[in-house]
C-alpha cells in the first residue's frame, strides 16, 4: 500500500471539497481549484477528511494513488493558506522591478527582459528578492522556474537568479599564474 496514498487529507474549516464524475473541486477563502481525476483512483469525502483509494494493484494504479492524494493535499493547502517561493537576483547591475503585472529584469544582457506575471499569481519585489505567491503550487513553481531560466546562477561568481534555499556549488576558476 502506498505510504502517502493511504493517509487521509484533513479538510480545514472554511474549505469545501466536491467530487463529481471525474472532477474534484476545492473551494476556500483564497479561491477555487479544480483537477480531473483518472479512472485508476477514486476520491471520497468522509466527514472532514478526503480519502483516496485505488481500484486494483496494477503498477500504474499504485503510482496514481500517492500522486492524487498529494494533489488533493496541495489543493486544500493552496485554497486555505497559499504557496510562496522566493528568488534572489545576484550580480553587479542585476535588478528587478515590478510595475502592474510586468516584472522588468536587468540581468546583464544588452536589453531588459519583461516577464508578464500570469493571472492567479502575485509577485512582489523587495530589493534583490522576488516573491512569487498563489494558490496553485504547480503554477507558482512553474513561474519561478521560468523566471530563473532567464539567467540561471553561474558557478564562478554566483551571478544570476536562484531560489532562496538553493546553494550554488562554486568553482575556483583559473589556477595558473603569470610566468
Amino acid at each position: 500500500m502506498s505510504r502517502i496514498g493511504k493517509l487521509p487529507v484533513a479538510i480545514p474549516a472554511g474549505v469545501k471539497v466536491d467530487v463529481t464524475d471525474g472532477l474534484i473541486t476545492v473551494t476556500g477563502p483564497k479561491g477555487t481549484l479544480t483537477q480531473p481525476v483518472r479512472k485508476e483512483v477514486s476520491i471520497a469525502v468522509e466527514g472532514n477528511e478526503v480519502i483516496v483509494t485505488r481500484h486494483d494493484d496494477e503498477k500504474e494504479s499504485r503510482s496514481y494513488h500517492g500522486l492524487y492524494r498529494q494533489l488533493v493535499n496541495n489543493m486544500v493547502t493552496g485554497v486555505s493558506q497559499g504557496f510562496s517561493k522566493t528568488l534572489l537576483v545576484n550580480g553587479v547591475g542585476y535588478r528587478a522591478e515590478l510595475k502592474d503585472k510586468i516584472l522588468t529584469l536587468a540581468l546583464g544582457y544588452s536589453t531588459q527582459i519583461d516577464y508578464i506575471v500570469p493571472e492567479g499569481i502575485q509577485a512582489a519585489v523587495d530589493g534583490n528578492k522576488i516573491t512569487i505567491s498563489g494558490i496553485s503550487k504547480e503554477r507558482v513553481g512553474q513561474v519561478c522556474a521560468e523566471i530563473r531560466s532567464l539567467r540561471g546562477p553561474e558557478p564562478y561568481k554566483g551571478k544570476g537568479i536562484k531560489y532562496e534555499t538553493e546553494t550554488i556549488r562554486r568553482k575556483v576558476g583559473k589556477s595558473g599564474g603569470k610566468k
